[in-house]
């Protein structure tokens, strides 16, 4: 079971959430009691924790592990800090998975976009969610290096975008016109990079995957929003969740529906995030 260790206030409401994200060995603590934990088996670290105490953690976990044999260094591979720029808890499991270290920094901002195409849509909301972060850590952190993933999910049917639904009707209206049809879920990502002395680089991409539904009657579409998971998520539904019955094939990456192509994404960060 992975170790995670939480740093910032937790509401109730957060606390069943994390609690719900499975084989996990979650604690919560401050960022001055952190200092006296050991994270050597600890696979991820989220909350509010200055850059300088984690980079110290870490540094110290790792001149430990000097002798580990390789094929026991899952979560050395990427050893550095990573700052996730999302407060979705489906892309904190696909990393935590992943045994990436990561700290998360939410972007705060409008996630509406006028770009047609789904694809040039998901990278452009992506970017201006690594910019936000980016900007931060360099104004109000005064940091000089840090690597940012950051990423958006959209669901598109004949070239159309399907956001997040606002209210019952509207996800019922969207699932009715998905079911018994495929259609396309894009996530665009974007790496940014800081290295010290240099301006941020920005490394932009996206994944397609397409998406089958069986046929699904209004009464199963009906008893699916009442179960209130299709109201947060693009395209009106979740592939992890109880909507998973209803998915009648995938051609593409299944994590990318999830909302982060994690095998893509590791492999773009591994030349930022080695030693």
């Amino acid at each position: 079971m992975r170790k995670v260790i939480i740093v910032k206030p937790v509401s109730e409401e957060e606390k069943r959430e994390y609690g719900s994200i499975r084989d996990l060995d979650i604690s919560f603590c401050s960022e001055s009691e952190l200092g006296r934990q050991d994270i050597s088996d600890t696979a991820l670290i989220i909350g509010d924790i200055s850059p300088a105490v984690l980079k110290d953690l870490v540094e110290e976990t790792a001149s430990g592990e000097k002798d580990t044999p390789d094929e026991h260094r899952s979560t050395r591979i990427l050893n550095k800090p990573l700052i996730l720029a999302s407060a979705s808890p489906r892309r904190r499991e696909l990393l935590t998975k992943a045994d990436i270290l990561f700290v998360v920094m939410p972007a705060d901002i409008d996630e509406s976009c006028d770009i047609e195409d789904p694809a040039e849509a998901a990278e452009e909301v992506s970017c201006l969610k690594a910019e936000y972060v980016a900007d931060k850590l360099i104004k109000e952190e005064k940091r000089d290096s840090f690597v940012i993933l950051s990423a958006d999910t959209i669901v598109s049917i004949d070239g159309k975008i399907l956001g997040k639904p606002k209210d019952e009707e509207e996800a019922f209206r969207v699932l009715k016109e998905l079911q018994g049809r495929d259609h396309e879920v894009y996530t665009g990502v974007t790496i940014a990079v800081k290295q010290s002395g240099r301006d941020v680089y920005y490394r932009q991409f996206h994944e397609k995957t397409r998406v089958r539904i069986y046929p699904v009657s209004d009464e199963q579409i009906r008893e699916y929003i009442s179960t209130g998971e299709p109201l947060d998520k693009a395209g009106s539904y979740a592939i992890q969740g109880s909507f998973a019955k209803y998915i009648k094939s995938i051609k593409g990456d299944y994590s990318n529906v999830v909302g982060l192509p994690v095998g893509r994404v590791f492999k773009e960060l591994k030349q930022f995030l080695r030693k």
